[in-house]
């Protein structure tokens, strides 16, 4: 009996001793870092009033969800930048150990990456519930090749905002509407708009903003040179400006430019030198986000861009996740893992009312707190696909923007500036490495 209980007790301590190590094993997570990179993108939550620009809201998400997940020990890396930053952010940190793993941002710039291979499609984690919540517009703003590459999050509209007190000034009430609508004037109606408002005007106050210092403002100049009929692309993806439309739209950019409508020497102005003179009351006409909560909102108007046929237009852009394959199946899965956890998360889906959401729901949800949402909803029919499917849009955005300078400072004509930009432009496309992640 002595020999039978000294076997089993060595026994059960070999077992205890086995299990222990086992167990041990089997608790211990993996350690995975995931670096989340966003630029400096303001936003509007009417959830909660600290989160005013993407990265507070991406500080909370991940935070949340590394506290909730099972599967790993998540630490998030999240590196904010600024937009005219973006090359040596995300790009030139390709096959580094600060290699991005989840992008945040407008799809506008994030197709590039679409191009190299780097962006995995995200249709293996979209379910039936969500992908009927988010419009089928957004989801395609976010696709390549029938394959989805960026989960939608927010969505806007780049109208124009005008300011009524200046536009009363001008004896230009009669354009005026009594709701929200965004309006549409014809080309007569702008030249009017702009002459009166040259001629009425104090001085260091001006009638449309313009700029070109750098490329943030390319994508608004691209919707101007669509005014006169200009379709900006050629059927076989290439950039078409050097036709009579295009040729049009640039002489008209140039004469509004000699005639002082715009802020002077505006080649060398950014977009935030714009808004600054907007919102201080030294600007008729501005592009881009309308909202301030210091300004007065019923002295705004918007209105689109306009368009030969009358109807006028404006831009859509998309904001939302990819992910990036760096070799690593551990971060590829984790990094999924949150973009599930994320829109599966009332919290996380809620930040986006203040904006437009892409989610239906969350817009039904808000839509009485979603700036101007029906104006903008009504106005879906006007947006227009300003990028079509080109494979390198940031290295077309780089040069662009330069020949707009050489154009204003009367360095080419009209004429050569159009020549010029297809040239440019055109190369970009077909020097474009394609490649899609398989």
């Amino acid at each position: 009996m002595g020999k039978k209980s000294l076997l089993w007790g060595l026994l059960t301590f070999l077992l205890l001793a086995m299990t222990g190590c086992g167990g041990s094993k089997a608790v211990e997570k993996k350690q995975v870092t995931i670096t989340l990179k966003v630029p400096t993108l303001e936003m509007v939550c009417v959830t909660d009033p600290h989160v005013q620009e993407a990265y507070a809201m991406l500080q909370i998400a991940t935070k949340d969800f590394a506290a909730q997940y099972k599967d790993a020990d998540v630490k998030f890396n999240l590196v904010k930048f600024a937009l005219t930053d973006e090359d040596l952010y995300v790009r030139d940190c390709f096959d580094t150990e600060n290699a991005t793993d989840i992008l945040y941002e407008d799809f506008f710039n994030m197709s590039t990456y679409v191009y190299t291979g780097r962006v995995v499609p995200l249709d293996d984690i979209i379910d039936a519930q969500w992908k009927q919540d988010i419009s089928a517009n957004y989801w395609k703003m976010g696709q390549r090749r029938g394959r989805t590459y960026m989960l939608p999050y927010l969505a806007r509209q780049n109208t124009l905002a005008y300011n009524k007190d200046l536009f009363h000034k001008a004896g230009l009430d009669k354009y005026f509407t009594e709701d929200e609508e965004v309006q549409s004037w014809t080309l007569e109606q702008w030249n009017e708009i702009m002459a009166k408002l040259k001629a009425s005007l104090p001085p260091n106050t001006y009638g449309v903003a313009m700029y070109a210092r750098n490329d943030q403002g390319d994508t608004h100049t691209m919707t101007w040179l669509r005014s006169h009929g200009s379709t900006f692309f050629a059927q076989d993806g290439k950039i078409h400006l050097n036709t009579p439309e295009g040729i049009a739209a640039l002489r008209w950019l140039k004469t509004n430019y000699d005639k002082g409508y715009y802020p002077p020497n505006c080649e060398n102005i950014a977009i935030k030198d714009c808004g600054r003179l907007f919102w201080n009351g030294q600007l008729a006409v501005k592009m881009n986000n309308v909202q301030n909560p210091k300004f007065d909102d019923s002295k705004l108007g918007l209105v689109n861009f306009p368009s030969k046929d009358g109807k006028g237009m404006v831009t859509s852009f998309v904001t939302g996740f990819a992910v990036f394959d760096n070799g690593n199946k551990d971060k590829l899965k984790v990094a999924k893992d949150f973009l599930k956890y994320f829109y599966h998360n009332e919290k996380c889906m809620d930040y986006a009312a203040g904006s437009l959401p892409a989610s239906s729901k969350v817009t039904e949800k808000f839509k009485d707190k979603i700036y101007r949402s029906a104006a903008f909803v009504k106005n879906n029919p006007q947006v227009i696909d300003f990028m079509g499917e080109t494979p390198n849009w940031r290295g077309i955005r780089n040069v662009f923007y330069k020949q707009i300078q050489d154009l204003f400072r009367g360095i080419k004509t009209p004429e050569q500036v159009a020549e010029k930009l297809d040239a440019d432009c055109n190369a970009i496309i077909e020097q474009a490495s394609v490649k899609f992640h398989e």
